[in-house]
């Protein structure tokens, strides 16, 4: 996913910069950067984070980040901000969030007389250097982050910072949040809306879906209003979220508490000795439960985090398999011959849920019975990348439904499989019950899951599990 942050202050924002961008450590796992606009220019830094945290990174940098402008992010993927130079004048930007057509843009771009971009390893363009690239074709920053939004197929939300202010514009549909606090003399905007509180901010306004603001120290401007129509993620109530995140006015925690609560009630009858989340996004939902239900919640494996305090997740699956395993530390006197009840965010893959699964067998668990907090996963995420699937057939639900179907199912089919109360559906997540070795097997429902977030339906995007985006 990744998370940006950006300050306008009167005074020097780098601190309020450095502890806004870190607040957003557990959005993204690759690499952090900063950029302001000081005295003496822009000035900018970048670091890979993936084995060690944001502060530690950048605490050395900070006497060269002087300035009252800043933005900044923590990345899943590319190197960013950038520092760029058009006919707009030299500006940072940073983004976060997902370009499908990326080929089709780049293509273009060259038909269009644009001369290179640069590629980084493994051949990839920098999806923000594309993003410029959409932004310059434009005479002015404004219609330039217009013609970007329009464009890009997926979803991009985008801190444009100038030597002036900060141009904020959050993605066509609204899939990603971007929030504005405000102090005495600065605002500042950011990704999620706890990061500033600590800071002396207070909460200004939530960007619309499509909204563009232009933020200095002294005010903010609606550039573009906001659109009508949005799709936000659910995942960042479900997985995404830290737990003091609010989104559309909805907590992360509330909704997760909400979420166990109803799948508890779809569940009369169950006998377990305990009910336990996978750390870090399942433990509010096992609260929920246990809270409904009357089952004890217990712990009985604990996250190791003085080594393992980010969400580490290399993009290769045996590492992020290894990674997982090595988080987990078992707690033998909750484990050995008890009944569990464990609830986990999501079943992706079922690779890392089948090996807990197995730890739990090996380590004395008597049964291991299994509740995912959202429908199954049926549709990789062309919005955000949520599964970090490359083919639908990353998803253990599409392997099982190609196994049964064949290699071209219709969109009916798949419907019907993405249907509770349907054969199909029943049969599939047998199937996926035997092949992780879940004692039993009980998805939280699309219908309960919306009811959980609580905003109007029409207003969540549900593609992973309906392909209705």
């Amino acid at each position: 996913m990744g998370g940006i942050f950006g300050v306008a202050s009167k005074s020097n924002c780098t601190l309020d910069l450095f502890f806004g961008i870190d607040y957003h450590s557990h959005l993204g796992t690759k690499r952090g950067g900063m950029a302001v606009y000081g005295p003496d220019g822009f000035h900018r830094s970048i670091h890979n984070i993936e084995n060690s945290p944001f502060r530690t990174k950048f605490e050395n940098d900070l006497d060269e980040l002087e300035g009252c402008l800043g933005i900044g992010c923590i990345s899943d993927s590319d190197p960013q901000p950038l520092l760029i130079h058009s006919h707009l004048g030299s500006y940072a930007i940073t983004t976060v969030g997902h370009i499908s057509n990326a080929n089709a843009l780049i293509q273009e771009a060259f038909e269009n007389g644009h001369i290179h971009f640069m590629e980084m390893s493994g051949g990839k363009i920098n999806s923000t250097e594309l993003v410029a690239a959409l932004i310059n074709q434009k005479s002015t920053i404004k219609d330039g982050l217009l013609y970007a939004q329009e464009r890009i197929q997926g979803s991009m939300s985008i801190l444009l910072l100038t030597p002036s202010g900060i141009y904020a514009s959050r993605d066509r549909m609204g899939r990603t949040p971007i929030t504005i606090g405000k102090k005495d003399g600065a605002y500042c905007v950011s990704f999620e809306n706890f990061a500033y509180l600590n800071l002396g901010y207070v909460h200004h306004s939530e960007l619309g879906p499509g909204e563009i603001d232009f933020v200095t120290p002294e005010s903010v401007e609606i550039l573009s209003a906001p659109r009508k129509e949005m799709k936000i993620c659910t995942f960042l109530w479900t997985y995404y979220g830290y737990p003091t995140s609010s989104y559309e006015g909805v907590n992360v925690e509330q909704m997760r508490y909400n979420c166990g609560r109803l799948l508890a009630k779809r569940d009369d009858g169950i006998h377990a000795d305990s009910v336990a989340g996978v750390p870090d996004s399942g433990i509010a939902h096992a609260v929920g439960y246990a809270n409904e239900s009357g089952i004890p919640f217990s712990r009985p494996f604990i996250k190791y985090t003085p080594t393992w305090p980010r969400s580490f997740m290399p993009q290769q699956q045996n590492q992020r398999n290894l990674i997982a395993k090595m988080k987990l530390i078992p707690v033998d006197c909750l484990i050995r011959d008890k009944s569990l009840l464990l609830i986990d965010d999501s079943i992706v893959r079922g690779t890392q849920l089948g090996e807990t699964t197995e730890f739990l067998y090996k380590s004395g668990a008597k049964e291991v019975h299994v509740r995912p907090a959202c429908p199954p996963i049926t549709f990789a995420c062309p919005y955000l990348n949520f599964s970090r699937s490359t083919s639908d057939l990353d998803l253990i639900t599409r392997r099982i439904i190609r196994d049964r179907e064949g290699d071209h199912v219709s969109e009916e089919v798949l419907a019907d499989y993405a249907d509770p109360d349907s054969t199909n559906y029943q049969e599939m997540v047998e199937e996926i019950r035997k092949k992780l070795g879940f004692t039993t097997l009980r998805y939280h429902r699309l219908d309960d899951l919306v009811k959980s977030v609580g905003i109007e339906p029409c207003k969540l995007c549900t593609y992973c599990w309906n392909g209705k985006g």
